[in-house]
């Protein structure tokens, strides 16, 4: 009982320093202020369905991106493993990997990895524009490390730590970040909520060096400007008004509150027959690119001998770079 309540008073003392020093400088468009965007891209389906609001009610392993404390409500037998992918713009491709799996009574653990690939990049400079023969590596990567507790009936706290890396030709940033998480179950009609902290760490500086041509020579820089991640505060609620046991409606709304850029509202249903069949819609408002028409996606469950099977798919379409289609695998082993 005294781990508990200490767990909870640290989380109390953690949302109230980042309440009291950094909140303050949210808001307001501050894009480019922070490096490692690619923290922000969402890696599964279901979320993408609906537009991000799930902090509150994220039960499977996509929940160590979103909301660690959201494994401890997996649909769990021994394991559950997640896969996904997403066709992001410009020729690059996100591929998420996650497993979660119960390390006590009352305790999980899991681990995850996301990574961001831009394919072959054909070097080119001032005086080589059609190429110099020679590819940059360019790509992102994120390994992170959750442990969640059931403190009470009701409420669960969760905790990621996270290696983050960002690679661009000879320039590489590197960064260890933390993520805080609690869910709540207020108990009426299922409502819930999810309040987050992610992508809390300190600034740091590329290592490297930048050959930089001239006219006459070249020169190399290996002195880089501190930099931030981009930190989201994120709070979510959630509620089931029909839930019947073959019938299950569930709205969801959520406020996201990121350093580098305006704060955007967030709401979203998703509709469940028996378990099995899902159907998701959402819609993110104050985004500075605007979406063709809502967020859709739909899933599908089976049990299987081995445990479930399930599957997803999430559809977001931009007015400017157009469709985003992300498709996930999720497994649960008994």
């Amino acid at each position: 009982m005294k781990l508990k309540i200490t767990l909870l008073y640290l989380f109390l003392f953690a949302i109230s320093i980042v309440q009291a020093q950094i909140l303050p400088t949210f808001g307001n468009s501050r894009t480019g202020g922070s490096g490692m965007q690619f923290l922000k891209i969402a890696p599964d389906a279901r979320s993408a369905a609906m537009s991000g609001a799930v902090v509150g009610l994220v039960n499977d392993a996509s929940a160590m991106y979103w909301n660690p404390a959201g494994i401890t409500s997996i649909d769990t037998g021994k394991v559950t493993a997640q896969f996904s992918n997403t066709r992001w713009f410009g020729n690059s491709q996100v591929n998420y990997g996650a497993v979660a799996f119960k390390a006590g009574k009352l305790s999980y653990v899991g681990i995850n990895v996301m990574s961001l690939g831009f394919g072959d990049n054909k070097e080119t400079t001032e005086f080589e524009p059609n190429g110099t023969g020679r590819n940059v590596l360019m790509g992102s990567t994120s390994i992170g490390v959750s442990f969640a507790k059931i403190l009470t009936n009701n409420f669960s706290f969760g905790l990621q730590a996270k290696f983050a890396q960002e690679v661009i030709a000879n320039v590489s940033l590197n960064n260890v970040l933390f993520d805080l998480g609690l869910t709540y179950n207020i108990g009426i009609k299922n409502a819930r909520f999810g309040v987050t902290f992610t992508n809390f760490g300190l600034n740091v500086a590329p290592t490297g060096d930048v050959t930089i041509l001239k006219m006459n020579n070249e020169s190399a820089k290996s002195d880089f400007t501190p930099v931030s991640a981009p930190a989201i505060f994120r709070l979510g609620f959630a509620i089931d008004p029909i839930c019947d046991g073959t019938n299950i409606l569930t709205i969801a709304a959520q406020l996201n509150h990121p350093t580098d850029n305006n704060e955007t509202l967030a709401a979203a249903l998703e509709y469940s027959w028996k378990k099995i069949l899902f159907a998701r819609t959402g819609w993110e408002f104050g985004l500075d690119e605007d979406n063709n028409f809502p967020t859709v996606g739909f899933g599908v469950k089976l049990p299987r001998s081995f445990g479930n099977f399930g599957v997803d798919y999430g559809l977001i379409s931009k007015s400017r770079i157009g469709n985003i289609h992300r498709i996930g695998l999720l497994f649960t082993i008994k």
